[in-house]
């Protein structure tokens, strides 16, 4: 399934009889097994299937945090955002402090629209004996690459839970995402953490053989969670029977946050407006087979979140569609 929808988006352009000459749109994601990159190729693959003069295509891995640089130089056309790494690269902040550019890049993009990055998921077997997340003590877990946006917050979201503190508490093992998912596997690693729209294919995978037991806290109330959440993300559930081989017989409390596809500022405002329509009009193209897609909504799309703007051409859609004034 993810093939499919990382294949290449393309049809061919029609020309002559009126037809607009074909434009072609290049579009950088992350990893390609992970779900925000399935969604981002999903949204090119119906744009370029349902607009006959645009195609787009997908080339997957690397970071977002470099493919927004690229974007703003002019050198991409759409790339994955957020609202908390735009809002670094808009200061220069963080991993962008020393990227002197980054400021003057930064007004150069502008939204699409936004989608929820998944619920992350801290996945165990289920004969291991961890049944919270507050038993991870002494236990090896991947929270993502090092350094990385995932690591970072699923870092945080145990630290500001449990008090449990990476490498000191627990081990954090170093691993990208092919080879921390792959140890998982082979019962190298305790705890695998993955953020992903339910169902997600690593889990799917896990659960053909094994069972999992996705791990909550104990407690996610007070005032340090909701000081670590902040603007940007926000409490959501893992659903009991969200898998066959799940044990949780209650849905598990977890977070969840906002990703997005950005465009060049200076993208023509009639293609944007066309490639907003029509992913959002032949979404339910794809809801059978990729059943993850009914947690889209074009309301959690054109929702205002950090510093980045609508492009005029996202904003026409979105308007027009009456959920934005």
């Amino acid at each position: 399934m993810v093939q499919k929808l990382l294949a290449v988006a393309a049809i061919a352009a029609m020309l002559g009889g009126g037809a607009h000459a074909q434009q072609t749109y290049t579009m950088a994601t992350i990893a390609p097994s992970l779900s925000q990159a399935v969604t981002m190729a999903t949204f090119a693959n119906i744009v370029s299937n349902n607009v006959e003069d645009i195609e787009i295509e997908v080339a997957g891995g690397g970071a977002a945090t470099l493919h927004m640089m690229e974007v703003g130089r002019g050198n991409l056309d759409l790339s994955m955002t957020s609202p908390v790494v735009y809002n670094l690269m808009a200061g220069g902040k963080a991993m962008y402090a020393n990227q002197a550019d980054a400021p003057e890049l930064a007004q150069n993009l502008r939204l699409l629209m936004w989608f929820p990055y998944g619920q992350y998921h801290f996945a165990t077997r289920a004969d291991s004996g961890i049944l919270l997340l507050d038993d991870i003590e002494g236990a090896s877990v991947f929270l993502g690459p090092v350094g990385g946006g995932a690591y970072n917050a699923a870092r945080g979201w145990i630290t500001a839970t449990t008090g449990l503190v990476e490498n000191e508490d627990y081990e954090a093992i170093k691993a990208n995402w092919t080879t921390g998912f792959q140890a998982f596997l082979d019962g190298k690693v305790d705890v695998y953490v993955n953020g992903c729209l339910d169902p997600c294919g690593q889990f799917i995978q896990f659960t053909e053989t094994e069972e999992v037991r996705f791990l909550g806290p104990e407690s996610s109330a007070g005032e340090a969670v909701d000081k670590w959440l902040g603007k940007f993300r926000y409490r959501d559930g893992i659903p009991a029977g969200s898998y066959q081989g799940q044990v949780n017989e209650n849905a598990v409390t977890s977070f969840n946050t906002a990703v997005g596809i950005t465009v060049r500022a200076d993208l023509d405002e009639d293609a944007v407006y066309e490639m907003t329509k029509a992913f959002w009009d032949n979404l339910d193209q794809v809801t059978s087979e990729a059943p993850w897609a009914n947690a889209l909504s074009v309301e959690f799309a054109a929702s205002k979140r950090g510093m980045i703007d609508l492009h005029p051409g996202a904003e026409r859609y979105y308007r027009e569609v009456g959920v934005i004034n």
